[in-house]
């Protein structure tokens, strides 16, 4: 029998080495994105840990001169940073922030210790840059840059003296008697550990949730300021998919994702640990995802209308592409292609953020996106529905430092009202002025704009419209006799009502539609 390549020659590959296959390719890919970070990348957030937990040590011993504690108390306390999200579980990138955690002794203040004495002594490093208090979040925070890297700084007060650094954040001892903000930003910590704990294989959860995160970011769906899942949320989808299925391969477990979550019956939650905690009343939201780690704990989500069917529609494009994937001529790039904006959406809101300087700027479009929810909701009450494309645009021709978002809309009208997006401006800004936002001020300005007036950009897809595309959209049903124009839609098996795609494109009709001010 003659052999070559680990395979029998003049044979068809059995199954197990079709699945090595697709898995290898699937790994190599990702390889080729340049989403595995370099050992260089790894020892950077390593110095950046180590420093961060250098400044707090020293923070939390001033704090605790200044409350005029013993000097053995001084000596003895302690304040420790714990990082998680995609940094802690091992699935960051090279363009990827830290979400870091830092966690102090009762006697030291969220208000006062933190976001006054912390911010002051971070202010004065000369690694720090773009530093920024978030006190009306969910979970208050610090936002700031550590030698180019962005860092978010929870904090959580536990009611001990000193803090281990190793300290076991799902101990009960430590979690006694703590207040209900410091619970919340616990969470992330907390989330990290019990998904790490479950899942059979590392290095496999790894890799899933390496491609999951690259398909919805480029499909558009990926970010919860925008409405979609953000890393909590994949990590845990990720999670339950690597249980469903312990002796899995690495491109069974992608397909497997889709095929689970593009016919999952929400808003039903979903458990990691079915047994572990009794459910009480109706779990929050469109898309309920509970965390591992604690009874009634769901993660925090800014899903809408809108970004719920997008997303749905995405998990549907996602069980389609992969269901053959065991086909000889099977390739995994289509999943992976970005989201064609400028070819699914006539019409457009542009919002365009603009400040003084560009330090000013990155503060001001932090707030912004911060309160993003508010504007989606806003949008889909006075349009329909909108698609937040998550990818932000320079102008480069504006004298002000400037950012710039793109939002596809569905409406189905010829002309576009202006007084609607003043409206919809003059809600926002109230909203945005209710908060504490200290720093200057910026400018935001709503437009809503035609596809061709679009930068042209690999992210935006091309601006020729006629380009044939693999289309996912969702709206509403139209009856037939108010149809503007001759696309034939096709309908979701399993979302009645909403459309994944398009038999026909009538491009010169689509073309006629003008914006009349």
């Amino acid at each position: 029998m003659i052999k070559g390549g680990g395979r029998n020659i003049g044979f068809p590959p059995s199954m197990s080495e079709l699945e090595d296959e697709r898995s290898i390719s699937l790994r190599q890919l990702m390889a080729d994105e340049g989403i595995i970070p370099s050992y260089k990348d790894e020892e950077k957030r390593r110095v950046v840990i180590s420093k961060l937990r250098g400044i707090v040590e020293r923070w939390v011993k001033n704090v605790a001169w200044e409350r005029r504690l013993s000097q053995h108390h001084v000596d003895a306390t302690n304040a420790t940073i714990l990082a998680y999200g995609s940094y802690g579980l091992g699935v960051y990138g090279s363009e990827s922030d830290i979400d870091a955690l830092c966690i102090g002794p009762f006697f030291a203040s969220l208000a006062e210790d933190f976001f006054i004495g912390l911010r002051d002594m971070l202010k004065t490093r000369i690694e720090v840059s773009e530093l920024l208090c978030v006190k009306d979040a969910k979970v208050p925070l610090i936002r700031f840059k550590f030698d180019g890297i962005l860092v978010d700084l929870p904090y959580a007060q536990l009611r001990v003296l000193s803090i281990p650094h190793n300290v076991d954040v799902l101990n009960p001892f430590f979690l006694r008697d703590i207040d209900e903000t410091s619970w919340k930003s616990l969470s992330g910590v907390r989330a990290n550990k019990c998904i790490l704990r479950l899942v059979p294989s590392l290095e496999l959860f790894q890799s899933l949730l390496r491609c999951v995160k690259l398909w919805a970011k480029r499909r558009g769906v990926y970010g919860n300021l925008n409405g979609f899942l953000g890393g909590v949320h994949l990590a845990v989808l990720a999670a339950f998919v690597c249980g469903y299925e312990r002796n899995a391969t690495l491109s069974s477990l992608l397909a497997n994702f889709f095929n689970i979550f593009a016919h999952w019956p929400w808003p039903t939650p979903v458990v990691l640990l079915e047994d572990a905690f009794l459910p009480t009343g109706s779990p929050p939201g469109l898309m309920p995802i509970q965390l591992p780690c604690g009874p009634h704990q769901f993660c925090n989500s800014n899903i809408t209308r809108s970004t719920f069917y997008k997303t749905m529609a995405e998990f549907l494009r996602g069980h389609h592409l992969t269901k053959d994937y065991s086909k000889p001529n099977f390739s995994w790039k289509n999943l992976f292609e970005p989201y064609p904006y400028v070819n699914t959406y006539t019409w457009f809101i542009k919002i365009h953020l603009s400040a003084a300087n560009q330090e000013d700027l990155s503060n001001w479009v932090g707030w912004v996106k911060s309160r993003f929810r508010s504007l989606m909701l806003k949008i889909e009450e006075v349009y329909g529905f909108c698609d937040p494309n998550p990818t932000e645009y320079v102008e480069t021709y504006a004298k002000q430092p400037n950012i710039v978002f793109y939002w596809g809309l569905h409406v189905q009208l010829r002309t576009i009202n202006v007084s609607d997006i003043t409206y919809v401006e003059k809600t926002f800004l109230t909203n945005l002025n209710s908060g504490s936002f200290q720093v200057p001020v910026g400018r935001i300005h709503l437009s809503v704009v035609k596809a061709s007036q679009l930068p042209w950009n690999g992210d935006c897809g091309s601006n020729n419209r006629s380009k044939k595309v693999t289309r996912t959209c969702w709206k509403i049903r139209i009856p037939e006799d108010k149809q503007h124009c001759k696309n034939v839609p096709v309908y979701s098996k399993h979302m009645p009502g909403y459309v994944v795609g398009y038999k026909k494109m009538d491009n010169k009709e689509a073309e006629s539609m003008e914006v009349k001010c």
